[in-house]
């Protein structure tokens, strides 16, 4: 599958990150499969590689402004994205596929835990595309990334992190056996600045 088969144009999407023109997110594909909706669709997950890079960003894209309305440079993240798929000590993308069509993805990047002996999983940049939300993708992508880590004696577990307000995503995680920890993430971000505006509201 190249990448072209990834971004047909059928749905177009006005893109907060490029204002001068619609971006191709999903193909026909995807309408034709919209009204099982709130159904397990049979989905083929799989590693990521160089080809899907653009459709990863542009997935990374949507996401930074539907969770956090922040307009993240492109081609920065396009940037991102290949400089990740290049070095595999950086992390993984696993591509959930729907007839051929990128419905959602996930990245999982790495932790040594000195006490555990072993490297936590983190689960990242999650993203499904709107015609395949509420239809198993993420679950899927999810149970795939479990099944995997379980196999390798140098994983000690899973862990992500997530917006505090976003209540969908918080109930999803539960629903899937992860944990709420009394941890707090810290940061101090040379890079990116604290979004302007009110924040969406996810219940």
């Amino acid at each position: 599958m190249d990448e072209s088969s990834t971004i047909e144009i059928s749905e177009l999407i006005q893109h907060p990150a490029n204002p001068d023109g619609p971006i191709p997110i999903v193909n026909a594909i995807a309408k034709s499969v919209f009204p099982l909706h709130h159904r397990r669709i049979k989905t083929k997950i799989r590693t990521a590689g160089a080809r899907e890079a653009t459709t990863i960003a542009k997935f990374n894209a949507l996401l930074a402004w539907e969770t956090e309305r922040r307009r993240l440079p492109l081609a920065r993240v396009t940037a991102g994205v290949k400089a990740l798929l290049a070095d595999v000590a950086k992390g993984t993308y696993y591509i959930a596929e729907v007839d051929g069509t990128i419905a959602g993805q996930l990245l999982i990047t790495y932790e040594w835990s000195d006490w555990r002996n072993g490297n936590f999983w983190w689960i990242q940049s999650v993203y499904v595309a709107k015609p395949f939300r509420g239809q198993g993708v993420f679950t899927g992508l999810f149970e795939h990334v479990r099944s995997l880590a379980k196999k390798r004696k140098n994983i000690c577990g899973l862990r992500l992190y997530m917006d505090a307000q976003n209540g969908t995503a918080r109930r999803a995680y539960g629903r899937l056996g992860l944990k709420h920890t009394e941890y707090e993430v810290f940061e101090m971000d040379f890079v990116m600045q604290k979004p302007k505006g009110p924040r969406p509201s996810k219940a």
